[in-house]
């Protein structure tokens, strides 16, 4: 028989603190430990016949005069530290300093305003001493179904469980990006934990049988237990070796053995003896070469179908690659388009045995790795990528990476406002990494300072070249009460609605639309402020008023506006005479209003013409009188 000892079994960093601490402690009078100091009754009832009593509520710590209180591994909440010094107590801290990196963390995010997440199992203290030092609002959860009911277009910090499942946690993460959700992801499962349960998954894929050793009471043990077990179906939970029958194992090839944090290594150790003692033809059989879950291998296809590639890996059996571990994208790909007999290809190894004596391989997860460093080269030297969008999510766009995922929020898409993501859709768009952060799985793209700066060096070119009294052609962008903005191919000028034109502009929005092609004239130039007009001077009608309204002359208009004292009637656009009210008739008349109206159309004398003040008189009654004097 094979035994694999886990290199990472027993005493993570944190636990082995705490278990010295109280050792060291043990010999004082009234030690106390707020909690069993960890979850292993052995240790624990170790530590009692050294003198070091065990309390387990707020209750039993304020009735305790004096004595020594040790905080234990997993942390409290930051009321038991105030009620420990209020009582005179002398505290010792134990708590794993992964666990305080988390008190901190989300005593910060309340005291920022965002809600708390904690990914964990809720009535496991750690979660409870976590919980204790949240300012705000906390929601406590365990899976995907338990995000409904929580506001997640909040401000938002999720935290997980020091102990928590790692693959577990990684799939609720997953599910926040694909809403498209900008959280505040702190993945602060410590890496103790996640290297238990990736070598615990790894060894157990591959051998006949699994022996988990912990504490039943023990979280960490207990979820390598069911990742085990989901790999391995003869997975054995045992807390010492008086509790493992070797019998069961006297016709098992291969045994992989693991242990949860807590578990000292005395224990690991004696079950480990038990059952190292090989024969003969066990250790042969180790003299052959073999592969291993997560290794990278090189193949030759040997035979392609629709749905999966075999491939010569040149081990004594065959390499499955199916259709969905080729690419994420793959549902409806024939893999008969994609490769061909004779054709190599590197994967990695995801089960040595997947129970018909094949071994199963990946493609688009050893892609996704070269993806990541690809990626993390791009972040380092700051490169423009470029590569299609592949899916439009709520919050953003996703893109590919030779198999490996870019997120890029919806406010670094552009550099305006976008309402609708849909139409980048398959389209291949430029982007730089601004985060990479994979353990967390999170790698953010920004679209929006490449066109922030292309648009600053079009602004530098276009500020070079224009200066004012210039003509240049424009498009209008957009067009407000007050005048339209006009894009000028690297910087927007405004034509203001006293410039549209040389007579009067009641509603720039039935004069122009959005995309319309002008020919501008630029009028003042401050800073980055550009001022444009539609008054070209050779157009100005007053450059031949004079000769056109001297005064005698009778002339038609329009009556544009009225005020008590007078009409203003225009002649032509950008040119209004004055009709006083005095002189539209020679009957007294009170108000304009009275015998005239907005639009009419009257005939009248020139009077008066100040050209240099632009200003033109005109009289119905001298032109009335004339008549009447005709007539005569």
């Amino acid at each position: 028989m094979e035994v694999i000892l886990a290199k990472t079994a027993g005493f993570c960093f944190g636990v082995k603190r705490a278990v010295d601490t109280v050792y060291k402690e043990a010999g004082k009078k009234n030690v106390y430990t707020y909690g069993p100091i960890i979850h292993n009754s052995e240790v624990v009832n170790d530590l009692k016949k050294k003198g070091v009593e065990v309390i387990n509520s707020r209750e039993e710590l304020e009735a305790l005069e004096e004595g020594t209180v040790i905080i234990r591994s997993h942390g409290v909440a930051r009321e038991i530290y105030d009620l420990i010094h209020e009582k005179g107590l002398e505290l010792v801290d134990a708590t794993c300093p992964f666990v305080r990196k988390i008190h901190k963390i989300v005593e910060k995010a309340g005291n920022d305003g965002d809600q708390v997440i904690i990914v964990g199992s809720e009535h496991h203290p750690e979660v409870q001493g976590i919980k204790g030092w949240c300012t705000g609002e906390v929601h406590i959860i365990s899976d995907a179904e338990q995000f409904e009911g929580i506001d997640l277009n909040k401000p938002t910090t999720l935290v997980s469980q020091t102990t928590f499942n790692y693959k577990k946690f990684q799939d609720l993460v997953e599910i926040l990006n694909k809403k498209g959700y900008d959280i505040g992801v702190c993945n602060t499962i410590c890496n103790a934990t996640e290297e238990r349960q990736l070598e615990a998954k790894s060894i157990a894929k591959g051998v006949d049988a699994m022996v988990v050793i912990g504490d039943k009471q023990s979280s960490n043990s207990q979820k390598l237990y069911e990742i085990s077990k989901k790999e391995c179906e003869n997975t054995f939970f045992v807390q010492t070796l008086r509790d493992l029958d070797l019998k069961l194992f006297e016709s098992t090839g291969k045994v992989g053995i693991t242990a949860g944090a807590s578990t000292p290594q005395k224990i690991i150790k004696e079950v480990h003896a038990s059952m190292t003692e090989k024969s003969f033809e066990e250790l042969l059989e180790e003299s052959f070469v073999t592969i291993h879950n997560g290794e990278v291998v090189k193949g030759t296809v040997i035979d392609v179908k629709p749905d999966e590639i075999i491939l010569n890996i040149g081990y004594k059996a065959d390499g499955i690659l199916t259709r969905s571990e080729y690419s994420n994208d793959s549902a409806n790909v024939d893999l008969t388009t994609v490769a061909k007999v004779g054709d190599t290809m590197e994967t990695k190894v995801l089960k040595v045995n997947d129970g018909e004596g094949q071994v199963l391989l990946t493609y688009k997860r050893l892609a996704a790795e070269k993806g990541n460093k690809r990626l993390e080269e791009a972040f380092e030297n700051k490169e423009v990528l470029k590569a299609p969008v592949a899916q439009v999510l709520d919050g953003g766009l996703s893109v590919l990476i030779e198999e490996a995922r870019v997120f890029i929020p919806a406010s670094l898409v552009s550099d305006s406002y976008e309402r609708d993501l849909k139409k980048y859709e398959g389209q291949e768009i430029e982007f730089v990494i601004s985060e990479f952060n994979p353990r967390k799985r999170r790698v953010i793209g920004d679209r929006k300072q490449l066109l922030v700066a292309a648009k600053k060096e079009k602004q530098k070119e276009l500020f070079e070249k224009i200066e004012a009294g210039m003509k240049v052609e424009g498009v209008v962008k957009n067009v407000t009460d007050f005048g339209a903005f006009i894009d000028l191919g690297g910087a927007d000028g405004l034509l203001h609605i006293s410039e549209m034109s040389w007579g009067r502009v009641e509603n720039p929005k039935k004069v122009f639309n959005i995309g319309d092609k002008v020919t501008v004239l630029i009028k003042d130039i401050q800073g980055e402020k550009i001022a444009l007009s539609l008054k070209f001077p050779e157009e100005n009608p007053w450059l031949k008023a004079e000769e056109k309204y001297k005064v005698g002359s009778v002339v038609t208009g329009k009556v544009a506006r009225m005020t008590d004292f007078g009409a203003f009637v225009e002649l032509e656009s950008g040119i209004d005479a004055l009709l006083h009210v005095s002189q539209i008739a020679k009957e007294h008349i009170d108000k304009p209003s009275d015998v005239l109206s907005v639009g009419q159309e009257i005939e009248a004398k020139v009077v008066d013409f100040k050209k240099d003040d632009k200003k033109i008189s005109l009289s119905m009654k001298a032109l009335a009188n004339e008549k009447e004097k005709t007539e005569e």
